[in-house]
């Protein structure tokens, strides 16, 4: 999944976000710090939102069960994996994945899964920490090889 594509998804579910938390339009607005107008547009399909708007409605409503439907669980890991595309970091703690992934591969106390929504990838280590998320299966084993 690319910005883009997360973006236009985002986009296609604003009205249904809202209606969801029942929300009227200046109060969504309001929420996001975006003019009404702009709310109404994006939710015409005649604007789009930008990458920090939807990051903004995928953080605040994390909680959504349209969201969290979407995208096979916390929506914060897919922003992750795409803001951190190219980048290097060192991820925090997961609970290893119990609910929204498979595993695709184990080898020497690492895991490679599968969220079964999103389709992307991560790595895990013994302790079940995120060591790289990527919607690319080879860069996720071309990093376990790294570690080795």
């Amino acid at each position: 999944m690319t910005r883009n594509d997360f973006v236009q998804q985002m986009n296609t579910m604003l009205k249904l976000i809202r209606t969801e938390y029942g929300l009227t339009q200046d109060k969504m607005a309001a929420i996001l710090g975006i003019s009404k107008k702009t709310l109404v547009e994006s939710e015409k399909g005649r604007r789009s939102l930008g990458w920090t708007e939807v990051v903004a409605l995928a953080t605040i409503f994390s909680q959504s069960q349209i969201l969290q439907n979407a995208f096979g669980g916390e929506v914060s890991d897919i922003i992750g994996a795409i803001a951190f595309e190219d980048v290097e970091v060192q991820y925090p703690d997961t609970m290893g994945g119990k609910v929204w992934w498979r595993v695709v591969q184990e080898e020497g106390g690492y895991k490679i899964q599968q969220n079964i929504i999103s389709q992307h990838y991560r790595l895990l280590n013994a302790e079940d920490q995120r060591m790289i998320s990527s919607f690319d299966l080879a860069e996720v084993q071309e990093y376990l090889e790294s570690l080795k």
